[in-house]
């Protein structure tokens, strides 16, 4: 028999595994911590009316906000409105917008988004879902992104890489595809949340909840998660 000097140290209790996914108590929860570490989360792109957070958004694709706000002060400076967009030649712009990647498919996209906004819509960004997704160069994601920052219309959420990321490491969602995330999102956020939401899990993901090695240690809803790529 073992005296109380040798004896192996007794196990530490496990923590109680978290619910399981979709729960509206648990989903309420994530929503309230992540409100509270992110208060003032807003869209990064920097942009002074609706057509330049069109621009700023299609020109996110696969790129930093950091790149595109470096890129798009000179840019809105040489073409400040759509009709100087339109007009613009497609070789110019793309040398222009080069530094953001992707950018001969970047420049026909906004040529031609500017175009039919000029043409069809009076010069003025559409304010509805069907409107903005007619535009060359817009999805959901763009949609959702000027719907919300621009005129504060919560109609869907915002599924870029982080919000696909993290939705799926806290079990809101087991889908692949944006636009599925994005259904399973609306089925349990609450629509009047939708465009905090979306701008606090983006906080997230680029701080705390990164792709690799995401800082656990430091996360406001670790407790809440139980993803396999945990690092603590």
């Amino acid at each position: 028999m073992k005296s109380a000097e040798t004896a192996a140290p007794a196990p530490k209790p496990k923590r109680a595994k978290p619910r399981k996914g979709r729960d509206p108590q648990r989903v309420r929860e994530i929503i309230a911590r992540l409100e509270k570490a992110y208060p003032d989360a807003k869209c990064a792109l920097h942009h002074e009316n609706p057509f330049q957070l069109l621009v700023a958004t299609i020109l996110s694709a696969q790129c930093t906000d950091v790149r595109v706000n470096m890129v798009t002060p000179e840019l809105f400076r040489k073409h400040p409105t759509p009709q100087d967009f339109a007009n613009v030649r497609q070789e110019v712009l793309e040398q222009e917008i080069r530094s953001t990647g992707f950018y001969r498919n970047k420049a026909k996209s906004i040529i031609a988004a500017s175009k039919k906004i000029v043409q069809d819509f009076g010069g003025k960004v559409p304010r509805t879902m069907d409107e903005l997704l007619t535009l060359p160069g817009v999805a959901r994601k763009t949609a959702n992104v000027v719907l919300g920052t621009a005129f504060g219309k919560g109609v869907g959420v915002v599924v870029d890489t982080h919000v696909q990321r993290i939705a799926r490491r806290l079990d809101l969602t087991r889908e692949e595809a944006p636009e599925k995330i994005e259904r399973d999102l609306m089925q349990v956020i609450p629509q009047e949340k939708w465009i905090s939401f979306s701008h606090e899990v983006i906080f997230h993901g680029r701080q705390c909840c990164i792709a690799r090695q995401p800082k656990c240690a430091a996360c406001p809803v670790e407790e809440l998660c139980y993803s396999e790529d945990k690092t603590i």
